[in-house]
């Protein structure tokens, strides 16, 4: 560990989440996880972002063309919030009306997940290091073609600044302390982790 290591903890007053390019065409570009897997991480991570109330953000990359549209359960789970449609721009950051979103945002830690992870995460994800965000990447809710680009890109952004983290990680580090809502938090990890609600079945069990 570095000498001059700060832990800079995710703090759910000062985050913001950005879903880039989750796209349907897009996903048929993701082997890294299962279909399934996949699926659920990307609905996990919105559920999180739900839960904790953060500033969701939605774009998408020429979605008339083969990328497709948004996926429709974000869209449907997000129906106010901003939603950049960019025309071509392969980097969302290169895109002046998501720029302005995020920033009108006023978070400076940002959550990022998307397809595909060396283009759509990462060039988004260095460009607002740049910026000065706090940039913690979502790395089962972003998906690539094979394990060795994932891999790739992950080195890059880390050694950019950025955090790898899971929608698990996230939400237990936003969540904090379990006294705080355990009923809550416990239902969102059940619906997306079959074997934690089987732990949940164990714990009402001894509130009975």
């Amino acid at each position: 560990m570095k000498p001059d290591f700060q832990y800079h903890r995710l703090d759910k007053d000062n985050v913001a989440c950005l879903l880039v390019d989750h796209q349907s065409g897009l996903t048929n570009l993701v082997h890294d996880f299962s279909p399934d897997d996949f699926k659920n991480n990307v609905l996990a991570l919105a559920d999180c972002a739900k839960y904790f109330q953060l500033p969701t953000i939605l774009t998408t990359s020429f979605e008339d063309g083969p990328n497709g549209p948004l996926v429709p359960e974000l869209k449907a789970m997000f129906p106010d919030a901003p939603y950049i449609a960019r025309p071509g721009n392969i980097n969302a950051w290169d895109n002046e009306d998501f720029v302005k979103a995020v920033k009108a945002t006023g978070k400076k830690q940002l959550l990022i997940a998307g397809i595909v992870t060396e283009v759509c995460v990462a060039f988004p994800t260095l460009s607002a290091l740049e910026e000065g965000y706090d940039v913690f990447v979502i790395t089962d809710a972003s998906g690539t073609f094979n394990m060795t680009t994932r891999e790739a890109a992950w080195m890059r952004m880390s050694q950019a600044g950025a955090q790898m983290m899971t929608w698990f990680g996230a939400a237990c580090e936003l969540h904090r302390d379990w006294r705080n809502d355990v009923e809550g938090l416990g239902t969102l990890f059940s619906n997306h982790l079959p074997n934690y609600r089987c732990l949940m079945t164990s714990y009402s069990a001894t509130q009975n």
